[in-house]
Order: C-alpha cells, then sequence, then structure tokens
C-alpha cells in the first residue's frame, strides 16, 4: 500500500513497527528498537516518501511577492547606508508586510 508522510506520522510506533516488518531495507534494519523520531524518517527513506509537506499559495503570485521583497530588501540596504531612518522603518515595515501576506497564504 503506498503511503503519504501525513498518514505516516499520524500513525502510532507500533504500527509504524508493522510497516517497517514489511520492508526490506537497510534503513528500518533494527526498527524493532528504534522510537518514532528515527523510525519515521528511516521509513519514508525506505518507501521514497519525501519527509516534508509542500505548501500551496492561493490567491497570489507568490514569485511577485518575493521579487517585491528583494526589491525593499534593497531600498532598506540603501536607506540604512544613507543614514535615512525614516525610509528604513517604512521598507522594514512593507517588507514585514508581505512576509505576512504570504505566510497567510500558504494551504
Amino acid at each position: 500500500m503506498a503511503y503519504t508522510y501525513e498518514q505516516l506520522k499520524d500513525l502510532t510506533v507500533a504500527q509504524l513497527r508493522e510497516i517497517a516488518a514489511g520492508v526490506a531495507h537497510d534503513e528500518v534494519k533494527g526498527f524493532s528498537t528504534m522510537h518514532k523520531e528515527k523510525l519515521l524518517p528511516a521509513l519514508c527513506k525506505a518507501l521514497g516518501i519525501e519527509t516534508h509537506a509542500h505548501h500551496h499559495v492561493i490567491g497570489i503570485d507568490k514569485s511577485q511577492i518575493k521579487a517585491q521583497i528583494r526589491k525593499m530588501k534593497v531600498e532598506r540596504d540603501t536607506a540604512l547606508a544613507s543614514g535615512d531612518s525614516e525610509k528604513q522603518r517604512a521598507a522594514r515595515k512593507e517588507i514585514h508586510n508581505l512576509k505576512r501576506k504570504l505566510r497567510r497564504s500558504i494551504v
């Protein structure tokens, strides 16, 4: 049976050990003594499952916002070099707002 990382993460150690018993791979050797934090990545590696979830952004153009963040970082650095604290503060605030916008849109 094909598993996802989310499915495996929600299983108990006993259930993970049952799955590992059916897998013949060097990564899961000694599975009966492994704890969940060691067994889960080993099992994922043996089954060829990615151990992190990919985030999908809905409703905004992620690359455009990241480009704006890079532009604002350049403005912040030039304001820092010139000693203009108002421009620096405004750039930092805009960077903060853009990053929050990205985080809120992640599903």
